[in-house]
């Protein structure tokens, strides 16, 4: 493969590591939130919410390009793909290759984005579930 292959590769895999890893955090967190207090809940989500809106901007961008990058998908035909290739038009293929790169990364983005949107319903969820059983108390 080549070297711009292999960084963008490499990149993936280290954002994908890193998307792993949060969702792991996540879990840990549903698992220990029912030992919780719920002033410590509240806490908790109110971090979570800050780490959304601190991020609110970048997800926004992701979502756009995957929103642009459906867009020239559908532009694209398989014959006109394979016409560049025939026409060896690399400029196009280039540009095609940079936008289905975009793309991956955006969908990355996107994906932590919604892990750590889940976060924050399922902090909210047990929040709620513990304020309705202290009601029956």
């Amino acid at each position: 493969m080549s070297a711009k292959i292999d960084r963008f590769c490499e990149t993936l895999r280290q954002q994908l590591t890193t998307l792993e890893s949060q969702l792991g955090q996540v879990k840990t967190k549903l698992e220990q939130a029912p030992q919780k207090t719920e002033q410590a809940l509240k806490e908790q989500l109110n971090e979570a919410k800050a780490k959304i809106e601190a991020k609110k901007q970048e997800s926004e961008e992701a979502k756009t390009k995957l929103e642009e990058w459906i867009e020239a998908k559908k532009a694209e035909t398989e014959a006109s793909i394979e016409e560049w290739k025939e026409k060896r038009e690399q400029k196009k293929l280039s540009d095609r290759a940079d936008r289905a790169e975009e793309y991956a990364a955006s969908a990355i983005v996107f994906a932590l984005a919604a892990i750590e949107e889940a976060e924050v319903a399922t902090l909210e969820a047990v929040g709620a579930r513990m304020v309705a059983e202290e009601a029956l108390n």
